[in-house]
């Protein structure tokens, strides 16, 4: 019975609540006037309505900033998101051309490697060959030297096989490499003439006897003459003589002391190549003379030069 007459009673009171209290909408803020006969319990109702209507609408306010705030986050993405787009369009296109700088490096790095190769290749050619000619300018150096030893022995054995000839007669130098045996015409001809005196046999016996012994020189026989002009019925002029002279020598050396016509050279040089001045008797008489021109064969030095 207790129960229902407490909700009997509290029935009565919302009936007098609903038909007696003043009543307004969340938010509007109008004073509330509360009759007297509102019980304790009523007011803490309305009270706790009130409250709640002011947290609906601080809740209404929340929402409408975070509707406000929502847009505006929403514009942000919208921003970011074009922003990312126009970063990963920059990111695209700096990739495409970081891919194409690393293959042009590449390709000019690989150039650059076969333009190395090719330098490298062509060093190793000229090193190559610039050892070989070094080996072969030793190879000649060597025999150069060999020839130059030839040639000083042969000198010293000329010189004292032909101790017996005065100096004025005969002289032996060596000049360039060659020995020179030079023989006057008074040890060789008569005036004019080209056939060899007896005298002169015996001096080109022993240069024959030397020369048989020593068959790696060669051998060329220049006459020379005086600038005195001469006319014969056997010669025109001294071109003609002193070539005539150096073939007369030739032909003993050859057919009387069997040296190796292979081995010998005729030359007339006439009065062009004066050792002395043709102004003065003593001189035009050194110029009147027969050159025999001693040289170790060059053929070996020839080949050397040639490879």
């Amino acid at each position: 019975m207790k129960k229902i007459n407490f909700f009997g009673s509290s029935l009565v009171i919302i009936l007098i609540m609903s038909s007696c209290a003043p009543v307004y909408r969340c938010g509007e803020m109008r004073p509330v006037k509360t009759p007297i006969y509102w019980s304790k319990n009523l007011k803490l109702v309305v009270r706790e309505r009130d409250r709640l209507c002011q947290d609906v609408e601080t809740s209404r306010k929340n929402n409408a900033e975070l509707n406000i705030n929502l847009e505006g986050a929403n514009n942000k993405i919208k921003e970011l998101s074009s922003e990312r787009d126009d970063l990963t369009t920059r990111l695209n296109n700096l990739q495409k051309n970081y891919d194409n700088l690393i293959n042009e490096s590449l390709s000019q790095t690989d150039r650059l490697n076969k333009a190395l190769t090719a330098k490298s290749d062509e060093l190793n050619a000229k090193e190559k060959l610039l050892t070989e000619r070094e080996r072969a300018l030793a190879d000649m150096s060597r025999t150069i030297a060999r020839q130059d030893s030839i040639t000083k022995r042969l000198n010293s054995i000329l010189r004292n096989a032909l101790l017996g000839f005065n100096s004025d007669e005969l002289s032996v130098e060596v000049r360039n490499g060659k020995v020179y045996v030079s023989m006057s015409d008074k040890l060789l001809f008569k005036s004019g003439s080209a056939a060899v005196e007896s005298k002169g046999k015996e001096a080109l016996k022993v240069l024959a006897d030397v020369l048989d012994k020593n068959k790696d020189i060669d051998i060329l026989i220049e006459g020379h003459t005086d600038n005195v002009p001469i006319k014969t019925p056997v010669y025109k002029d001294n071109w003609d003589l002193s070539v005539a002279r150096a073939t007369s020598i030739i032909r003993i050396l050859s057919t009387e002391y069997n040296i190796a016509p292979t081995r010998l050279t005729a030359s007339g040089r006439g009065e062009f190549f004066p050792k002395a001045d043709n102004k003065t008797e003593a001189g035009r008489a050194r110029n009147r003379r027969t050159e025999i021109i001693l040289s170790p064969k060059l053929e070996e030095i020839m080949q050397l030069l040639k490879s």
